[in-house]
């Protein structure tokens, strides 16, 4: 299918209903046809990998295209600008994410981008940086434990940053991270606890969810 075929199939999709109740859970309604994230991974398996139909997507501005371009497009095919581009781009949580956990951490320099996009100021620009770390974290299986702990000073930082979808990412970056093995676990309960001590409800609400998981029996009973 090209660009212009997979828009009209997303179309005949469109569901207002969906695109109200994806409001609710704070998901941007705008250029949103309400199409469900079955319907959409069912499509990409139609699609197959391809680059250049991501790119096209993308430009649509189409909130569902663009989750589909992070599913087909080609990890190796992406550039550090492309990268950039799509970060700057992300007007949802929903499609920071899936981007992130389908495509971005699949790159290269994802985890250079990772440290990079955490420092940002635009708050779903920063959200990535902690969402690929996240990501990172749970499907990246041969990264070594130095990589992730240098994400730590990452988290420590933008810890009190009250923005909602900025503090949610961070909260699951340590959380994913901990969760990998025992030696991260320990490592990331012990950051958690230096965020808890930092006075500010933002940095208390990250520590204590975190604690809360990472040292929770089921948590330490998988990782052992």
């Amino acid at each position: 299918m090209n660009c212009q075929e997979i828009i009209k199939k997303l179309k005949t999709q469109s569901n207002a209903k969906n695109v109200a109740g994806m409001a609710r859970f704070g998901i941007n309604p705008k250029n949103n046809l309400g199409v469900s994230m079955p319907a959409l991974r069912m499509m990409a398996k139609e699609i197959g990998k391809d680059h250049k139909v991501a790119l096209e997507l993308w430009q649509t501005e189409i909130h569902e295209a663009r989750i589909l371009a992070g599913l087909i497009d080609a990890p190796e095919m992406v550039t550090k600008k492309q990268m950039d581009a799509w970060a700057g781009g992300f007007d949802s949580w929903d499609v920071c994410d899936q981007v992130c956990m389908n495509l971005f951490d699949k790159i290269l320099f994802a985890f250079d981008k990772a440290k990079e996009y955490a420092q940002k100021d635009k708050e779903f620009v920063k959200r990535t940086g902690f969402a690929l770390m996240a990501s990172l974290a749970v499907h990246n299986k041969k990264a070594k434990d130095s990589q992730f702990a240098e994400f730590f000073p990452f988290i420590i930082k933008a810890s009190t940053d009250e923005r909602n979808f900025v503090k949610k990412a961070v909260n699951w970056a340590l959380r994913q991270i901990g969760k990998r093995n025992m030696a991260l676990n320990k490592q990331a309960i012990k950051i958690a606890k230096e965020i808890q001590a930092i006075d500010n409800k933002t940095a208390q609400w990250i520590a204590n969810d975190t604690l809360r998981e990472l040292s929770s029996q089921a948590i330490q009973k998988r990782i052992k």
